[in-house]
C-alpha cells in the first residue's frame, strides 16, 4: 500500500519537482512555471493526479476501487484521483507519478530526460 510520504518521496524525485501548499494541501508541480502534476487531497488517502479526458472513463471502468473522479471538482478538468491503499506497489505509483509529469513538463525538460519522456 503507498503512503503520502511515499508520494511526496517520489514525485520530489522527478526532475524539475517541488511542494506547494495550496488549497490547503500538498501540490507537486514543476518550478518553471509551476504547473501541477499530482497532488495530495486533505486525508493523504487520495492523489490526484493529470490524465487526459478521453483516458479517465477507460481507467475508471477498468479498476473503480483504484481511480474516481471528484465530482463537481475534477469533471471539467483533465485530472484524476488514485486510492493510495488500491495501488499495487511503488512501482505502480512511480509509473503513474511519471505519465502525470510528462503530461505537465515542457518538452525542453522531458527531452533533457530521455529515460522519463518517452510514453510506455
Amino acid at each position: 500500500m503507498a503512503t503520502a510520504d511515499d508520494v511526496r518521496r517520489l514525485a520530489l524525485s522527478l526532475p524539475g519537482a517541488m511542494e506547494k501548499l495550496a488549497w490547503g494541501m500538498p501540490t507537486f508541480r514543476l518550478e518553471s512555471g509551476g504547473r501541477i502534476f499530482a497532488s495530495l487531497d486533505g486525508d493523504d488517502k487520495v492523489m490526484g493526479v493529470k490524465c487526459p479526458k478521453e483516458d479517465r472513463e477507460e481507467l475508471i471502468a477498468a479498476e473503480p476501487e483504484k481511480f474516481f473522479l471528484r465530482a463537481g471538482h475534477d469533471d471539467n478538468f483533465a485530472w484524476l484521483r488514485v486510492r493510495l491503499a488500491a495501488l499495487e506497489d511503488e512501482e505502480e505509483l512511480y509509473a503513474i507519478l511519471v505519465d502525470s509529469w510528462r503530461q505537465a513538463a515542457p518538452r525542453k525538460l522531458q527531452d533533457a530526460h530521455p529515460g522519463l519522456a518517452g510514453r510506455g
